[in-house]
């Protein structure tokens, strides 16, 4: 398991639920990449079964999803050997298509989104690909932040486990 990164550790991530934005960190000097995301309709909060998206500090405890195609789809952050297609889309329209990479958030906050009842771990929240027709900028998802399949593959290619994540 990684350990807690450290609090000036590059790459980092930043979530912004009031932007619907996901800011990549390369460098303390460079200008962070900036990318429209889609978090938990419910809004922010850090209760298992909320359907909220967890604020604190993280970090990427697991990535899945490494040499996949666009558009895998996952369950249980196992691949299903499907590819999303819009016929596929269309027999399944309730489902809630994880897709494409998946970084696995852990909480580093005791009693804010670590152990107990709030511990992001155990809720599954997970930066991941969602499918073209959802809109970014607009709180969509169950709880996890959703991104565009093409930009989830380049934050994955840019960050490691132990990447520090701040959801603010």
């Amino acid at each position: 398991m990684p350990q807690a990164p450290a609090r000036d550790s590059y790459p980092k991530i930043e979530v912004c639920l009031d932007d619907q934005t996901l800011l990549l960190w390369k460098t303390a000097n460079t200008r962070p990449l900036r990318y429209s995301v889609s978090t938990a309709l419910n809004g922010s909060g850090e209760r298992n079964g909320s359907g909220c998206t967890p604020r604190g500090k993280h970090y990427v405890r697991a990535m899945i999803g490494t040499g996949r195609p666009l558009n895998t789809v996952f369950v249980g952050r196992r691949p299903t050997g499907e590819i999303l297609t819009p016929e596929l889309a269309a027999r399944y329209p309730e489902r809630d298509w994880i897709l494409t990479r998946i970084l696995w958030l852990c909480g580093l906050e005791p009693g804010k989104n670590r152990l107990g009842s709030v511990d992001s771990f155990r809720r599954f929240i997970y930066i991941h690909g969602t499918p073209d027709t959802e809109p970014m900028g607009v709180p969509q998802s169950h709880g996890c932040i959703r991104m565009r399949n093409d930009q989830v593959v380049e934050l994955f290619r840019q960050v490691r486990p132990g990447t520090p994540v701040d959801i603010t």
